[in-house]
């Protein structure tokens, strides 16, 4: 009888077989096909590593198509520019606005975008009743409202928010803002915790410049704070890197190493706010892979979409120029983004270093090449001459015009011509970092605006203390289109000068600030005296905590107050408190709480300042002479308070 053969063997061979080519069309597919397509725009090429790369959005482009079709396509997380800082959602007191964050928030998730907050807690951009708090309770109490109110309209919809923004001076020790003075240190702690609490499904981030340089003390400062706070389990959950290499600065060849080692203490890092000078496109290429080579850097956010939307539009810092084309350094970090290359840096196990810093920039943190001995800020402008393009401010808004300004009353180290056909103006601060031991401080000015004395009052504070008080261009001048300079002494405090430019009867003004090491300031030839001169006198200003000491340099045309008789009070005079006619006259007194200008006053003149239909108080006061406080007038006027000495 015939057997059949059985097909068992052959069967398992064949399939064996078939197995092994499988395998290899598998193996030879994997060597010849890429890993991942590359990405054809930014965001989809950062998110091929599963990070992001965003921008700054402001409502004020929004309409703009050219605008609005780069973001879409390129960005896939999107930032406020500054619709959501404190200024622009509680305006007043436990009244709090959204529709400018809102419209912000719909366009970017409309097309596809994560938003990230910016900012709860900050020295700048606050509203007035803000800048006004006093007293720990009630501060804190408002700081806590603040995060709540905001936290409570996003929550769940916000992918990160800056809790804390820019917390810190140069030197690495904590800035002294409302927060701090009133506060104190634990306000950082109760800010995050209040954010935990207020929604739990946002990453907590703390925000700020100059820290991208691992050697320079601010970033140690920072640095120590972070490993300070998750050490205490404060619910802390990023580091924001701002990173503006633009007003001289550069990247710094330890960034990728600061961002290893903040990453290495339990936090993701970002960077929030990057531009660089001229879109260098080798400098782009290093910050996007010393992000890439870290795997707690979760992304990459460029502060605006074209040149001409940023803040710091003559440098040409961003990818795309003002027509909206890509440009070289682009294409330098889409080839980062896809390259996803390299390894994380091993944590620096060394103890934190202190360096003697590289100049750097503020508000928003470059590290700058210093210019040997003096700093020259073109206010609100671009680089002119010796002057920088505007740097180091926080707050305010700039304007130019095209009027011819007399220079004859500066008749020494005249600044450029220019500089007064731009401003910054409103409330606002300057803080030039990286100085140390004596500086001269020159203020130009120029009233290009307003037609009279009297119109635009404004305090100056540098360092603490005030050298210019109910300030008035015009009148100083001695009318409208005339520069004039203000120059005082004082020593870097904390290795910095901060200038404040405080709000009075108008918003206040600058054109251009020099401060030279040591030094000395420009020559003031004295206007003509058609109008009564702001100041006419040298007061020496009372130092305020710490801050060094800085004296007012007189300018313009002087006098001698006091020439009348002197009877000092002793003891405390209430309202109403009445002068009829005219005199001269002084008193011993500690402070003039307030004056009410209800009483057809036609001149006030307190230690050779003007005062004139000015709220006198004592935050306003010049420095007593000689410890008195002199006081000219004409015209009939009350005092509702005096304070004996």
């Amino acid at each position: 009888m015939f057997k059949q053969r059985s097909t068992t063997g052959r069967t398992a061979a064949l399939s064996r077989l078939i197995g092994m080519v499988l395998l290899v069309a598998v193996i030879m597919s994997a060597l010849v096909m890429p890993a991942a397509a590359a990405g054809t725009t930014l965001g989809a090429a950062a998110a091929g590593s599963g990070r992001y790369f965003g921008t700054a959005i402001s409502t004020s482009h929004l309409s703009d198509t050219t605008y609005t079709t780069i973001a879409a396509r390129e960005f896939n997380m999107a930032t406020p520019e500054n619709e959501m800082k404190p200024d622009a959602t509680e305006p007043t007191e436990g009244s709090f606005t959204f529709s400018a964050g809102d419209q912000v928030y719909n366009w970017a998730t409309s097309h596809g975008m994560r938003v990230r907050g910016h900012t709860l807690v900050w020295h700048s951009q606050l509203p007035s009743w803000m800048q006004n708090l006093s007293g720990s309770a009630a501060t804190l109490a408002g700081m806590e409202e603040h995060i709540n109110g905001v936290m409570a309209h996003y929550k769940g919809k916000l992918a990160y928010w800056d809790v804390v923004n820019e917390a810190l001076n140069e030197d690495g020790t904590r800035r002294a803002d409302v927060w701090q003075n009133n506060i104190g240190n634990s306000y950082i702690d109760q800010a995050f915790q209040t954010a935990r609490a207020a929604d739990p499904s946002a990453k907590l981030c703390y925000n700020d410049y100059n820290l991208e340089n691992w050697s320079y003390a601010k970033t140690q400062g920072a640095y120590n704070m972070v490993k300070d706070l998750k050490s205490r389990g404060i619910p802390i959950d990023c580091v924001g890197f701002q990173t503006h290499f633009t007003g001289g600065s550069s990247l710094p060849s330890s960034f990728q190493t600061t961002l290893a080692n903040f990453a290495a203490l339990g936090v993701d890092v970002a960077l929030t706010e990057v531009d660089v000078t001229n879109a260098d496109p080798t400098q782009y290429a290093g910050l996007t892979q010393a992000c890439m080579n870290v795997s707690r850097c979760v992304g990459i956010t460029v502060w605006g979409v074209r040149d001409s939307d940023s803040w710091r539009a003559s440098e040409n810092p961003l990818l795309f120029d003002g027509s909206g084309n890509k440009k070289a350094a682009y294409t330098s970090v889409l080839n980062a983004l896809n390259s996803v290359s390299g390894t994380p840096v091993p944590t620096n196990t060394n103890t934190p270093v202190s360096a003697t810093p590289t100049r750097t920039n503020t508000p928003t943190g470059p590290t700058v090449t210093p210019i040997p001995g003096t700093i020259s800020i073109n206010a609100g402008g671009a680089a002119t001459g010796s002057f920088a393009a505007d740097e180091f401010f926080s707050g305010g808004t700039t304007f130019t015009n095209t009027a011819t300004i007399d220079m004859s009353q500066i008749t020494s180290n005249p600044p450029p011509a220019a500089i007064f056909n731009s401003e910054r103006y409103g409330a606002m601060t300057y803080t030039i970092p990286n100085l140390s031991g004596a500086q001269t401080v020159t203020l130009y000015f120029a009233e290009t605006f307003l037609t009279g004395a009297g119109q635009r009052l404004f305090n100056v504070t540098i360092n603490g203390t005030t050298v210019l008080s109910s300030f008035d261009i015009f009148a100083a001048a001695g009318g409208q289109n005339k520069a004039i300079a203000r120059t005082f002494s004082t020593t870097a405090s904390g290795g910095q000068v901060v200038i404040q430019f405080i709000t009075g009867t108008e918003n206040p003004k600058i054109n251009g600030i020099t401060v030279v090491a040591g030094g000395s300031g420009p020559t003031n030839t004295p206007a003509a005296p058609t109008v009564t001169p702001t100041r006419t006198a040298t007061p020496t200003n009372t130092p305020v905590g710490p801050s060094a000491t800085p004296t007012a340099t007189s300018v313009g045309p002087t006098a001698t107050p006091g020439s009348g008789a002197c009877s000092p009070v002793t003891s405390t005079v209430t309202a109403p408190f009445t002068f009829d006619g005219a005199g001269t006259f002084c008193w011993q007194i500690a402070t003039i709480p307030s004056y009410a200008n209800n009483w057809n006053v036609a001149s006030l003149t307190i230690n050779g300042v003007n005062y004139t239909g000015v709220y006198v108080a004592a935050a306003n006061l010049p420095a007593k002479i000689n410890g008195f406080y002199y006081i000219s007038y004409t015209g009939n006027f009350a005092w509702s308070h005096f304070e004996a000495k």
